[in-house]
């Protein structure tokens, strides 16, 4: 005996399932626990990478060194009077423009792996939308330990002497912002198209705001209209809770103001990074 099965004449060929399809159909909700879970998961997916190309490495490894020497043994007798009085102004200038340049690189990685389909997959499953890029951002958080361990190390090397706990704590501080402020190019990944444009686009921000601050001179010897705006300049908010870790072992209003500062960029960037990455998909 055989069973007969009713199938259409015209029957209407189903395209692609796309990632909207998958998302609208979608009927769960992820917990805020799992969606740290997941995100620590995507984090360990870019160590790894680090692991298998550690020449990813090679700008946080000699950028501190170079910029450490360069700036100390050039500027330091003539803004200081000598090599020893510059670097306790120098050092934590030098960590948070490593730190804060290296994040930069987050919105160049993110947009060649999203050109290489590799965020593709990660759309389409049913992990937190926010998981890919956070992941890929926790990642980074070793770039800036690397950064900022190099960077202490040739002070300590040259004869600079910091409060331990300050700098310990500096160091946290610093990649909390840093980690903050790679959100603004995680959202530059998303929007612009190719990775050159992304770094060119990156360092064209981050140049005046990290030259333009109170990281390697002192603010008094500017123009009076400089001042106006090194004085507002946000890193050198972050430069001046460094200098005071570092140098007194005491937190100060700089460091609270960094903070605040770091929470309000998450709070408006992350959003607007993650609908972005999500807008690619459909």
């Amino acid at each position: 005996m055989t069973t007969a099965v009713d199938t259409p004449r015209n029957p209407t060929p189903r395209s692609s399932v796309s990632v909207a399809d998958v998302r609208t159909e979608a009927t769960g909700s992820i917990g805020l626990g799992t969606t740290v879970r997941q995100s620590l998961s995507m984090g360990y997916r870019g160590l790894l990478k680090i692991r298998h190309n550690p020449e990813q490495l090679i700008d946080v490894v000699f950028q501190p060194i170079i910029f450490t020497l360069m700036f100390t043994y050039i500027f330091g007798g003539a803004i200081s009077g000598n090599v020893h009085s510059y670097l306790p102004v120098i050092i934590p200038g030098i960590l948070v423009q490593s730190v804060i340049t290296t994040s930069m690189v987050t919105g160049t990685q993110l947009r060649e792996d999203m050109d290489k389909g590799v965020f593709d997959r990660f759309r389409s499953l049913p992990i937190a939308r926010i998981s890919p890029l956070a992941g890929a951002l926790l990642a980074d958080v070793v770039r800036y330990l690397v950064a900022s361990v190099i960077t202490f190390g040739v002070g300590l090397a040259i004869g600079w002497r910091p409060n331990p706990v300050g700098a310990i704590a500096s160091i946290l501080l610093v990649g909390v912002c840093a980690f903050a402020v790679s959100w603004i190019f995680a959202l530059m990944g998303c929007l612009i198209k190719k990775a050159s444009a992304v770094q060119g686009i990156s360092m064209l921000i981050l140049f005046p705001l990290t030259f333009m601050s109170n990281a390697f001179v002192p603010v008094d010897t500017m123009p009076g209209w400089l001042q106006a705006f090194v004085k507002v300049n946000p890193v050198s908010h972050l430069v001046s809770a460094v200098r005071e870790l570092c140098n007194t072992g005491h937190p100060g209003v700089d460091v609270v103001w960094s903070l605040v500062g770091a929470a309000v960029i998450v709070a408006i960037f992350a959003p607007l990074a993650v609908t972005a990455y999500i807008r690619e998909a459909r």
